[in-house]
């Protein structure tokens, strides 16, 4: 499966109710399970992010889905990247012109 990086900030209210946010956190990864996709790691981390999550999806368009649903819920704003394994990486450049 494809994997995704996705940096989040806190909204005004994401930073309110941050004592929820584990909570919604494990409400997350279910629903990445039920979409068939897995939050691999979790990462609060300091400076222009407040959290990293990587995390597996089946296609681009099930982590838009699923990156869309986080973001409505208004606690948090995403920026999802995909993210290409050293293998995948070595094999699209062998397949280089």
């Amino acid at each position: 499966m494809p994997t995704y990086i996705t940096m989040l900030r806190y909204t005004q209210l994401g930073i309110k109710n941050v004592k929820q946010s584990p909570g919604r956190l494990d409400a997350a990864k279910k629903a990445f399970k039920a979409a068939g996709a897995e939050v691999k790691d979790y990462y609060m981390v300091m400076g222009q992010y407040d959290a990293i999550v990587i995390c597996e999806a089946p296609d681009d368009d099930t982590m838009a889905k699923l990156a869309l649903t986080t973001g409505s819920q208004g606690n948090v704003h995403t920026e999802t990247v995909r993210a290409f394994t050293e293998d995948e990486y070595r094999k699209l450049i062998t397949g280089l012109p």
